[in-house]
């Protein structure tokens, strides 16, 4: 969500000599699409009380990982992390769409609590609308800065070791994963606080980092474009048994940090990469994925709460509500490009 190709001086040499450019095409066309992905989940009426919305849900998913993966691999082709610059580039807009959040919120509800606890405690556990994967994006952005650091603090060999720490971290994310839940159950822990700890599982969410770089240093990332068939086979295949665990509640059958999931999502990123698809419009969305992101939401919220869409049963009115968030959120985007001073722009996340 929030672009991953600068750099920052006084980092080791990279995994792979190719440089990115200031924007690549084919990658903002995948940050594109898992834009896409994010408001079709996002206007899915609730609950999903079908297996039909289920299967449609559990199709979208990899929106985040997408994300995730994509700031992996160009940060794997750059070798850098400007640490500093992207926790601005990501807070300075989540702060402003915090407030404008709050805002909402309390106009909605008179009896909103708002000690300067709890308000501090919605800015840091994100309890507004759905910016938890800020610092989603925050936390797996700081252990990669931390990987890198630990690879090249030794320069003999820092490129192969960089890369088995990334797949330990790998390996370390998906056990933990696996046994976050049980071991939550086991301490008597809430059903709804669970799931909020497994949506901030950041040693998870940073196996699609650690998955964007391996791909990026593998020799065989060249073989990729003639394995289109093999790769859509696979993904394929992934997403029947990741929405096959959710709809019969198989295992462990989480929306996130769940085995099936990362098969999918992981599967899904790789094919994307192969695919290669450089469409204008996607990476235009792509390039704008911060800012859909944060105001997005306003409008999906707006509908629900004022749209009456409802009435029209939950497809019409689920494609109703993507079809307006996506067309009112470009027209957004667009706007604010154009008119807005630079600065407002990047302080609005665009």
């Amino acid at each position: 969500m929030v672009d991953a190709t600068q750099t920052m001086p006084g980092t080791a040499r990279p995994l792979a000599q190719t440089r990115t450019a200031s924007r690549d095409v084919a990658i903002d066309s995948m940050r594109g699409l898992a834009i896409l992905m994010v408001i079709g989940i996002h206007s899915l009426q609730q609950p999903l009380d079908a297996s039909w919305k289920t299967m449609f849900d559990a199709a979208l998913r990899p929106c985040v990982p997408i994300f995730l993966f994509a700031s992996g691999y160009l940060t794997a082709l750059s070798g850098r992390v400007p640490l500093g610059k992207r926790v601005m580039a990501a807070l300075i807009p989540y702060t402003i769409a915090f407030a404008a959040a709050y805002l909402y919120m309390a106009l909605q509800n008179p009896a909103m609590d708002h000690r300067p606890t709890t308000t501090l405690a919605r800015f840091v556990l994100a309890y507004v609308f759905v910016y938890y994967y800020v610092f989603v994006y925050l936390g797996c952005t700081l252990m990669l800065w931390l990987t890198l650091w630990f690879a090249h603090h030794v320069p003999t060999q820092a490129n192969e070791r960089l890369r088995i720490v990334l797949m330990l971290a790998l390996v370390f994310g998906l056990i933990i994963g696996s046994y976050l839940d049980p071991l939550l159950i086991q301490r008597g822990l809430s059903e709804g606080l669970i799931e909020e700890v497994r949506m901030r599982d950041i040693p998870f969410w940073f196996s699609f980092m650690a998955l964007g770089m391996l791909v990026a240093a593998s020799t065989a990332r060249p073989a990729l474009p003639a394995m289109r068939l093999t790769l859509t086979t696979a993904a394929l295949l992934a997403y029947v048994i990741y929405a096959a665990v959710r709809v019969l509640k198989i295992g462990d059958a989480a929306d996130y940090d769940s085995m099936a999931f990362f098969g999918y999502a992981a599967a899904l990123c790789v094919l994307l990469l192969a695919l290669g698809i450089r469409a204008p419009v996607l990476a235009m969305l792509g390039s704008g994925s911060y800012f859909i992101y944060l105001w997005h939401i306003f409008i999906v919220m707006a509908l629900r709460d004022h749209g009456g869409l409802r009435q029209f049963g939950p497809v019409a009115g689920t494609f109703l509500m993507y079809a307006i968030t996506v067309a009112l959120s470009l027209g957004a985007l667009l706007a604010v490009q154009r008119w807005a001073p630079p600065r407002a722009a990047r302080w609005l996340g665009a």
